[in-house]
């Protein structure tokens, strides 16, 4: 795999798991089995980042507002090492995330597609649908008859 495809792959896996429920990547993660060891490179720690936007997604970008993030990083005794990042105040969720990450580049990411990344996507895409359709019921479309002269 070359280094632009590792990266990509790093990017959804961390996208992923950034944006997933706590509980739900919790209860996937423990089903996965025990943590390894590892150390605490920075401790679970909540704080803000600065969200931007575009207008139509295409103007110029204008700042938000702010979110709250929690971060930490790990590094297993094999020497990996992970980051986790996670919307919201979730602790615990931002160290199973950096867990995930750490266990992925140590040659196990085959095994957590399976067990706990590939659940997430396919749940998050089942909600972006149901969100699509709930939607596209309110859609309303608007024409014009013509007066006959």
């Amino acid at each position: 795999m070359s280094s632009s495809e590792e990266i990509a792959t790093r990017k959804a896996r961390l996208t992923t798991l950034a944006t997933a429920p706590h509980a739900r990547l919790l209860a996937l993660w423990q089903a996965f089995g025990t943590p390894p060891a590892h150390e605490m490179l920075r401790a679970p720690e909540i704080g803000t980042v600065m969200v931007r936007g575009r207008a139509g997604a295409t103007g110029a970008p204008f700042n938000l507002g702010e979110m709250t993030v929690t971060r930490c990083s790990v590094r297993l005794d094999s020497g990996a090492t992970g980051h986790g990042y996670v919307q919201g105040r979730g602790l615990e969720a931002a160290r199973a995330a950096a867990l995930i990450d750490a266990l992925a580049e140590d040659g196990q990411a085959e095994a957590l597609e399976a067990a706990v990344l590939a659940p997430l996507r396919a749940e998050a895409a089942a909600a972006r649908s149901s969100r699509a359709a709930k939607a596209a019921a309110t859609k309303v479309e608007f024409f014009t008859m013509v007066r006959g002269e």
